[in-house]
């Protein structure tokens, strides 16, 4: 007779011991469950967002750029969403060779061709996690045919390796990571007090508020981010609110808003006081907009989900309206490789469309001469400042030009930005080291800035002196309404001349 087996369930844990938990199968499970699960959202919302970018870059208008359609709100799972999207972009030619051979992409599925490619992507050169989605279940039960497709491929272009058939893509160098701390919300010594527990932290040299971080540097999920205390913007974009320098009780338009960090910059600027007339055309963008003034804390701020070109300058509504922040739509050269432009279809050495592309620049160019002609005959302005992303001179220096005539009979002229910046516009014109240029070279993006200052509201031009600080260069009266405001030779910090100088 076999020994009677002991009931374990009675025998009392030993002193310093425990009892190891029984085994639970399901964990195991459902953490592989889970994984599946993500993977199925994520290749979804990559699918979304490829569709846009796609759609954009196929009629050249750009729906948004890669980062800012992954990190909107509506993305959940945004560090996969972009790795997926990203990861896709760049094997999207040969992927689309071996759909087209192995036959699979009929009109049944044309329908959802973007999830089609995420998918494809995902498990034949991703992650192998099949869920129980119907084009999880295309692709895997088509897996063989699709490796035999790639493999005739190979052979046929003669590589050895899927890294040989890719080619040599853009190689991005890292950059900076920049944040602008949000003075609404939050003061740079806190900033820096969290941050600096994990993160290796400098202030920049030039733009108060700004502070660097080592490249690759990701906060996007970070509670200071979410939570709007700061703000992951470029040095270059956040120059443009600064060279504006609106006074706290200004009335302020920003005629092309979305997505509205120079517009909460503005704010931030004016210490929440004054107000800001946001204006954005486009429907979903104001959603974008919206979203980045709640959460910027800003309050005086109201959205015009309309064109500017349509608001009269005479409108009594708009006779107070002392700046102006005009950054309008461009081509968006000096931030492709932020962009990740070098994904597209359209920036692959074989589909290269100069006519084309110069043929948009000239069309883009005309709408930002008569968008800024109309800025300039606002009656109130005393600053205006004209902004691009763009490296192109037929959207900058030439725009600028073309204008000029108009802005001095107004009573404008160009103002210098930054003095102590060593990169101005290109010497086309008299007047163009007014101008100010930001290059990839400074580890920046590619940024253009002319500051228009009507000259009755204009005081005195800067310079700087032997030790680095700003001065004034004379005395001069400034006459403002009725009254006489005198004011003598001095020597101001450099956020005192970004932004108090011009309000005396």
């Amino acid at each position: 007779m076999p020994p009677p087996q002991k009931n374990r369930s009675h025998v009392p844990a030993t002193a310093g011991h425990s009892r190891t938990p029984p085994r639970q199968p399901g964990r195991r499970m459902a953490s592989r469950d889970a994984g599946e699960r993500a993977a199925f959202f994520a290749r979804r919302e990559a699918a979304t967002v490829l569709r846009r970018v796609l759609r954009g870059d196929a009629s050249r208008r750009a729906g948004g750029s890669i980062k800012s359609l992954v990190y909107s709100p509506s993305v959940r799972n945004k560090r996969a969403t972009f790795a997926l999207v990203c990861q896709t972009l760049k094997y999207l030619p040969i992927l689309k060779e071996v759909l087209a051979a192995s036959g699979i992409l009929t009109s049944k599925w044309k329908k959802q061709e973007e999830l089609v490619y995420v998918t494809a992507y995902d498990i034949l050169f991703g992650q192998e996690t099949a869920v129980s989605g119907s084009v999880e279940q295309l692709i895997m039960l088509h897996k063989d045919t699709l490796m035999t497709a790639l493999k005739k491929i190979c052979v046929r272009k003669k590589v050895s390796s899927i890294q040989e058939l890719l080619g040599n893509k853009t190689t991005v160098k890292p950059k900076p990571r920049f944040l602008r701390v949000n003075t609404l919300k939050a003061t740079t010594e806190s900033v820096i007090e969290e941050l600096s527990k994990i993160h290796m932290i400098d202030k920049d040299d030039v733009v108060p508020d700004m502070l660097v971080l080592p490249p690759g540097t990701d906060l996007h999920n970070h509670p200071l981010v979410k939570d709007g205390k700061v703000f992951l913007q470029g040095k270059a974009s956040s120059m443009v609110a600064i060279a504006l320098c609106p006074k706290p009780g200004w009335k302020v338009i920003d005629a092309c808003a979305a997505p509205g960090n120079k517009t909460v910059h503005l704010a931030a600027l004016m210490n929440g006081e004054g107000s800001i007339v946001a204006c954005e055309l486009n429907k979903e963008r104001v959603k974008t907009l919206q979203h980045t003034i709640r959460r910027s804390g800003a309050d005086n701020i109201e959205t015009v989900n309309g064109d500017f070109l349509d608001i009269d300058s005479n409108d009594p509504s708009y006779a107070e309206v002392r700046a102006i922040l005009l950054d309008p739509s461009c081509s968006g050269s000096g931030i492709s490789t932020e962009r990740l432009d070098h994904l597209l279809p359209s920036h692959s050495s074989d589909d290269q469309d100069d006519a084309g592309s110069s043929a948009r620049i000239r069309k883009l160019s005309a709408f930002q001469r008569k968008v800024l002609s109309h800025a300039l005959s606002f009656p109130s302005v005393e600053r205006l400042v004209y902004s691009t992303c763009s490296i192109h001179q037929a959207e900058n220096e030439d725009v600028v030009n073309s204008v000029l005539p108009l802005a001095s009979s107004l009573g404008f002229e160009l103002a210098t930005p930054f003095p102590q910046w060593h990169r101005r516009g290109l010497p086309v014109f008299d007047g163009a080291e007014h101008l100010l240029r930001t290059d990839p070279e400074d580890d920046l993006e590619g940024f253009f800035i002319a500051l228009f200052v009507r000259k009755t509201a204009t005081e005195d031009a800067l310079e700087p002196s032997k030790d680095g600080a700003w001065g004034v260069k004379r005395k001069r009266v400034c006459r403002r309404g009725n009254g006489l405001r005198a004011f003598s030779s001095l020597r101001l910090s450099r956020m005192d001349v970004l932004c108090s100088i011009w309000r005396l």
